[in-house]
């Protein structure tokens, strides 16, 4: 019998929980049905299955994604916007590690679910370039660059790959600020 009030909402929410706090290991229905006091059975009702359950975290992880960047740049533009987005973007990111990872993935062809999250994640991504006065295919072009500048830093950060003496802090936020730098200039660089 299901553990009263349990809902998809906090199955989905536990999974997302456990796949960060325990990164090296593989999200099973067993595991979570175990933390959440119920046996795996229980858990069809609220998902279909592990990949169903994957499905799930990933779409409430971009979505939170989203709606933490949306907070973040909403009445700022240009570098201020960048600087924010940026900030927010990196925070996020390395307080769920495991979730980020399924934020940077392609929509999945087909699924609307996936793909009207990832296009809100992008539009963000968009709005905040379009403060820099681009636009058209070099909308596309600066938006891939942007992303790349910051889930390269994001990356190799997370993966424990800034261990020299210098601040971290300053690293970022001299790669936002050449970003900013590059933004601006990014009609005269074609």
């Amino acid at each position: 019998m299901p553990r009263a009030g349990l809902t998809t909402a906090a199955v989905v929410d536990a999974a997302a929980r456990m796949i960060d706090e325990r990164p090296d290991e593989s999200l099973s229905l067993a595991t979570l049905a175990e933390s959440l006091g119920v046996k795996p059975p229980s858990l069809y009702k609220h998902v279909d299955g592990v990949e169903g359950l994957r499905r799930r975290v990933m779409l409430r992880a971009k979505g939170e994604f989203a709606d933490v960047l949306t907070d973040a740049a909403v009445g700022t533009s240009g570098a201020d916007a960048l600087r924010a987005f940026a900030t927010a973007y990196r925070r996020w990111a390395e307080s769920h590690p495991a979730q980020y990872a399924l934020t940077v993935r392609a929509p999945r062809s087909g699924d609307a679910d996936d793909e009207e999250v990832s296009a809100r994640l992008a539009g963000i991504v968009y709005r905040v370039i379009a403060g820099f006065d681009i636009g058209g295919d070099d909308l596309i072009d600066a938006a891939r660059f942007v992303r790349s500048a910051l889930h390269g830093f994001v990356d190799l950060e997370t993966s424990g790959a800034f261990e020299l003496p210098a601040a971290t802090e300053r690293s970022f936020d001299r790669a936002v600020a050449s970003v900013a730098g590059a933004l601006a200039d990014w009609g005269r660089a074609a």
